[in-house]
């Protein structure tokens, strides 16, 4: 019964997920807010929903921290592999070749919040005087540089396609009936992906592994899902800086939605209580946000092998030895 439940959630996710990226790159070219802003925000909050929801059920339900930390942190380590599933789908050259160069923002700002994750889970567990009240200091930090990030991003992108000449493909089409339909699709996105969330709950019960691991690998993989369909969907419509905004995106809000977490874990602060083997996907996290940076800072013509550029084998290697790293450490 529970993978019948997997398998409704998944084809109604993958057919809302591809009407999303097309509505959403209509919407990117009307409002000239651009792609990179559309996807970071507009899909990423959409196709971030079941994290959230998994995360909170987790600390709030369940009860397992390391599982609600795992599934987010997990999740963002995920995305980064989905890079590696576009790359390959890209068969003429490197996808990352074709994302602008802006993303590298999205890039750093995304090291820094992890940075400050790190920080505050070590702070936290070994000096009280870094909480307020029952929440980490460093998740306000967390949650207050996310929202500066975000809005220094939108005047800077706002800024530069209201001066940019930009080809208009969708010059036909309704804004406003447009805005519509891809509230509904986001709604049936969020309500199978939160549906798909607590079926991943149900899988993993059965697993008897430690919460950071189902967390970071299960659950991070189910809920992943609206990701991999809305960023397949985009590259597939020729939109690849609408499809890599919506992972780096979605990776900024699992990380702020953190200081949520936080707050709904009334029995102490939520950084203080984090495994230590949270700090493996920490630092696999950043590894990975490395390889990213250089390939779109340093574009290559063509691939390294056959079907993949060079950085996609790298990411899979820091992923698989992140997830077995993390599992004999349970």
């Amino acid at each position: 019964m529970v993978w019948l439940k997997f398998a409704i959630c998944v084809a109604l996710i993958l057919f809302a997920g591809s009407k999303a990226a097309r509505y959403g790159d209509i919407i990117a070219e009307k409002t000239r807010l651009g792609r990179i802003w559309i996807g970071a925000l507009l899909l990423a909050v959409v196709t971030s929903m079941p994290e959230l929801v998994t995360s909170i059920s987790s600390v709030v339900i369940v009860q397992d921290v390391d599982m609600a930390v795992g599934t987010l942190v997990g999740t963002c380590i995920f995305n980064l592999f989905i890079l590696v599933i576009l790359d390959v789908l890209f068969r003429s050259q490197p996808v990352l070749t074709f994302a602008s160069v802006r993303h590298t923002r999205l890039i750093i700002v995304g090291v820094v919040m992890t940075a400050i994750v790190a920080a505050g889970i070590y702070l936290s567990s070994n000096f009280s005087h870094f909480n307020l009240g029952w929440v980490s200091l460093p998740s306000f930090l967390l949650f207050g540089f996310y929202l500066l990030a975000m809005w220094r991003l939108s005047k800077r992108e706002s800024e530069g396609h209201k001066t940019a000449d930009v080809e208009l493909q969708y010059a036909n089409i309704n804004l406003r009936d447009t805005i519509w339909k891809f509230l509904l699709a986001a709604l049936v996105i969020i309500g199978a992906g939160i549906w798909l969330s607590f079926v991943g709950e149900e899988i993993a019960e059965v697993t008897g592994w430690g919460g950071s691991f189902v967390g970071s690998l299960l659950l991070a993989i189910t809920t992943s899902l609206p990701e991999v369909t809305v960023a397949i969907a985009a590259l597939r419509m020729g939109a690849v800086d609408l499809s890599v905004a919506d992972i780096l995106g979605a990776n900024l809000l699992d990380l702020a939605y953190l200081f949520i977490v936080d707050i709904l874990h009334r029995p102490g602060p939520l950084m203080a209580s984090i495994s230590q083997s949270v700090m493996v996907l920490l630092g696999f996290l950043i590894a990975m946000y490395a390889v990213v940076f250089m390939a779109l800072k340093y574009k290559t013509a063509t691939k390294s092998f056959r079907f993949v550029s060079w950085y996609a084998p790298v990411l899979v290697v820091l992923y698989i030895t992140g997830s077995y790293l993390l599992f004999i450490s349970q």
